[in-house]
């Protein structure tokens, strides 16, 4: 489980004395001043995940992750010098690389998992699109499909990168767009009308996707089919 700062975890012990085991690795934000982890400490999406989105690791990655903390610990115990703070976080970044591909592979072996996820998400996606909704609240947004689906958005759109190969953005996009080409089929209902169907808020914003997805403008893709 990974906690980023100001973050709250609360746990849930029916009121018995728990007593937990393991290790932790804490840090203050000011240790990575000035250094290379300090630029990239943002791209560990998995700080922003939630705990039921935790890694699991296998007993080699356990002992992977154990060797980084005690690569850690051993630096801590001598005294400092020039070089410590800069061994003590080149190891903490490559224990988060190590995580880095750690969730990598459970995002591979949970494939039935993940696609069950995406099938409710396609889903989901269907019953916006269905309702009143995009005329309500506009175009819906990745949170919103992520606290549907009761997961944070940094881990969804992870998982729908890794599966489809699209940013979770991208795909709505994509849907939205073949939604949209089986609307303009019907030529009963305007460009602009359709557009305000989708919860577009200006007909021109719905005809610039629409181009950048497909290289036509809806009214030139209406005339071709």
């Amino acid at each position: 489980v990974f906690v980023s700062p100001g973050q709250v975890m609360e746990l849930d012990n029916d009121g018995l004395v728990y007593q937990p085991k393991g290790h932790a690795l804490v840090f203050h934000p000011d240790l990575l001043q000035g250094t290379q982890l300090a630029k990239i400490i943002s791209d560990y999406n998995f700080f922003s995940y939630k705990s039921n989105e935790a890694l699991h690791l296998s007993e080699r990655e356990r002992h992977i992750v154990l060797d980084c903390f005690a690569k850690i610990e051993y630096e801590l115990q001598q005294s400092v010098d020039k070089h410590s703070k800069k061994l003590i976080t080149s190891n903490i970044e490559l224990f988060l690389n190590y995580c880095n591909r750690f969730y990598d592979r459970q995002f591979i072996t949970r494939e039935n998992v993940n696609q069950g996820i995406i099938e409710k998400f396609e889903e989901k996606l269907n019953d916006y699109f269905s309702s009143d909704k995009p005329q309500r609240f506009g175009l819906p947004s990745v949170a919103y499909f992520a606290d549907v689906l009761h997961l944070s958005a940094n881990y969804f759109g992870d998982l729908i990168k890794k599966e489809t190969g699209k940013s979770a953005k991208e795909y709505i996009q994509f849907e939205i767009i073949n939604l949209a080409k089986n609307l303009i089929f019907n030529k009963e209902k305007t460009i602009s009308e359709i557009a305000h169907s989708l919860g577009f808020k200006y007909p021109q914003h719905f005809t610039r996707m629409f181009k950048n997805e497909t290289g036509l403008t809806p009214n030139d893709f209406r005339n071709q089919n």
